[in-house]
């Protein structure tokens, strides 16, 4: 049988219209074509060549698709939706280029050096203070939002994450995990997470080592290539999945990941490439973290309201295990909204592509936000922190974007586990 490239994954669609209330952009628009199951009419008659490529009509619908994949977990027939809208988008991408700004967004944020220098210039920008001033609801106001939401708030957080060593860490704790052995863990890094969300990383190593695991540097890694994918640059994605797995062959090492997008990308490179056991060894923070209890922390008085990213809750089926972290924060209050679920509109290149669409996503979130009042939003993906907190500080809410590592990172300081 020929190779379909993901449009098999459509197959077990019965029309049954469960994933619609699922779906943002359908509640948004009430159009069935800005619903998953008109999309994948769309894209079922992409490939049986009944509609043509380059019809403007189909790239509109799919273009506004967010690739949450919302609509999955609500699907009673299993349909495959993230792979057949990639599929889809490869199809495309084979008539039509990415967008101008697409492509310099993709230079910019995931070429190897390249954006090294733009990351060091936005880290500049962002020390200013400008961008947070200048934070609001037009194109570039929101994209200076964007920006500032990147920041570290509260205790610690360096400009760049200091580099672990290849092997095992030297130790700062001032009191170490109960147990004298540790299990070694892979950090990857990312793009955007290394350039923007260095002190997550760094939040990141500080509270694995309390938990008695060694985080160690895996080099040569690259960008995990989910903004290409999703762009429908499948073979630039391809070629990036071929570096990542053979950067972490090495081992059988956990490899641990704090962008949800990031995770979810690297768990499905088997759909890309001949990935082995790579998948198979990635996790979230989270559940690493969960795993071993955590070990809990000192108080620290603060309303959460835990907002998971979809690609950590939808594509990931991971639901419990941030829960579980923030619950050795003692005073911590969590709370779900009512749309927690929904996506908040970032989707990767989404809010830069597709403005509208996605600030009318955003906005009940942003209202919800609002009736709840929480001290900090807390979500485990980059561009969800970013689109939160551009949304909040352009309703002129005091609420801030944090990474829920975070968190348990400014409790264990607190306790005293390091400096």
């Amino acid at each position: 049988m020929a190779d379909r490239g993901g449009f098999e994954a459509l197959d077990a669609c019965v029309h049954c219209g469960f994933c619609l209330q699922a779906c943002p952009t359908f509640l948004a628009t009430g159009d069935e074509a800005d619903g998953p199951r008109g999309r994948i009419e769309l894209m079922r008659a992409l490939e049986a060549g009944e509609l043509a490529v380059d019809d403007p009509a189909v790239r509109i619908h799919l273009d506004r698709c967010l690739g949450c994949r919302g609509c999955e977990p609500v699907c009673p027939s299993g349909v495959g939706y993230g792979r057949g809208i990639e599929a889809a988008r490869a199809l495309l991408a084979t008539r039509r280029d990415p967008a101008p700004l697409a492509r310099a967004a993709l230079w910019a944020l995931t070429t190897a050096g390249a954006s090294g220098i733009v990351y060091a210039l936005a880290r500049l920008l962002r020390a200013t203070g400008i961008p947070a001033r200048l934070a609001g609801w037009g194109r570039f106001r929101f994209a200076m939002g964007m920006l500032a939401a990147s920041a570290a708030k509260g205790g610690g957080g360096r400009g760049r994450s200091v580099k672990v060593g290849g092997g095992a860490p030297r130790s700062n704790l001032h009191h170490p995990p109960p147990s004298s052995t540790t299990s070694p863990v892979l950090l990857f890094r990312g793009c955007v997470m290394d350039g923007l969300f260095a002190h997550v990383h760094d939040a990141t190593v500080r509270t694995l080592e309390v938990n008695g695991y060694a985080v160690r540097e895996v080099p040569g890694q690259v960008c995990c290539g989910a903004l290409h994918a999703h762009a429908g640059l499948r073979e630039a994605a391809r070629q990036l999945a071929r570096v990542n797995v053979a950067a972490f062959a090495a081992g059988d090492e956990p490899i641990v990941v704090n962008s949800a997008g990031c995770g979810a990308m690297l768990k499905e490179y088997a759909h890309l490439v001949d990935a082995g056991p790579f998948a198979a060894r990635v996790r979230d923070v989270t559940e690493l973290l969960a795993a071993r209890g955590p070990r809990p922390g000192a108080p620290v008085d603060l309303q959460v309201a835990y907002d998971p990213p979809c690609h950590l809750l939808h594509a990931q089926r991971i639901a419990d295990e941030p829960h579980r972290m923030l619950a050795a924060i003692p005073v911590l209050r969590v709370a779900s909204l009512p749309d927690a679920a929904q996506c908040c509109g970032s989707a990767g290149l989404f809010t830069l592509l597709e403005p509208a669409m996605s600030r009318a996503v955003l906005a009940p979130k942003i209202e919800s936000l609002r009736a709840a009042s929480p001290h900090v939003v807390a979500t485990g993906n980059p561009g969800c922190i970013m689109q939160l907190g551009a949304g909040l500080a352009a309703a002129g809410l005091p609420t801030r974007a944090r990474h829920p590592v975070e968190l348990l990172d400014e409790s264990y300081r607190a306790a005293g586990y390091y400096a």
